[in-house]
């Protein structure tokens, strides 16, 4: 089993990769009998999650809590997905499987402790270490935190404050045209409080000088020096 600990921010989607490897037979008595796993549970804050325990996802029940999805199976697959997470569910989940015998009953003793970050802002990660980039390059925008680290994020992306299309925490361009000049900017979907911040503008003349010779780029000659990302301005230069 993998266990241990993660943070998550609220609003996010944590996954917690989970295996294990269930008894396959017991011997009362001398006797070799095979072993079968007929339910699978995950509890939180509990040492042993079995009995009456509240379960946050339990095989054998149809009450099921939605923001918690199981990505396992009966054979070797654990994994909890814990989609919109919030404060609440800072804590120490533990995954149990019971077989048709109580001699292949397990609960990992371990778990994993989630920590959940409030009132923080995303930042944006460049593919490009240039101040400026030009027409043809191609460009990742990487959506990130200092705070957490992540196993998946489902992220609202902007451009000059319109949403654009996907959810993935990265944001290919390129390759470049002048229509990827503008502001880019990522939140987490389920919490618009963590979008990034934006850029401060700046003049970089050379720049405004070849902007300023095509008539569509009129209003980006305030904008900011080279390719900045924060929220991200990208003035594309090299027509």
């Amino acid at each position: 089993m993998l266990f241990g600990s993660t943070c998550a921010v609220r609003g996010s989607t944590v996954i917690l990769p989970c295996y294990f490897t269930p008894l396959k037979s017991f011997s009362p008595e001398g006797r070799q009998i095979p072993l079968r796993i007929v339910r699978v549970r995950w509890c939180k804050n509990h040492p042993i999650c079995q009995g009456t325990t509240p379960s946050v996802y339990d095989s054998n029940s149809t009450a099921r809590e939605p923001r918690f999805h199981y990505l396992g199976n009966m054979e070797a697959k654990c994994t909890l997905q814990i989609r919109d997470i919030k404060m609440e569910d800072m804590g120490t989940f533990r995954f149990r499987m019971e077989a048709d015998n109580s001699a292949g009953h397990f609960t990992n003793p371990t778990g994993v402790t989630i920590s959940v970050a409030d009132l923080i802002k995303m930042e944006i990660k460049s593919s490009s270490n240039k101040s400026e980039v030009s027409r043809g390059q191609t460009v990742s925008l990487q959506c990130i935190t200092s705070t957490c680290t992540f196993t998946h994020l489902e992220v609202t992306w902007r451009k000059d404050g319109h949403a654009l299309p996907g959810n993935g925490s990265a944001l290919q361009l390129g390759p470049l045209t002048a229509k990827d000049s503008g502001n880019y900017s990522c939140a987490l979907t389920r919490n618009m409080e963590t979008q990034s911040k934006e850029a401060e503008g700046g003049k970089n003349v050379n720049e405004l000088d070849l902007l300023g010779k095509h008539p569509e780029y009129k209003n980006l000659q305030n904008e900011g020096e080279g390719c900045r990302f924060g929220v991200v301005v990208c003035p594309v230069i090299g027509f």
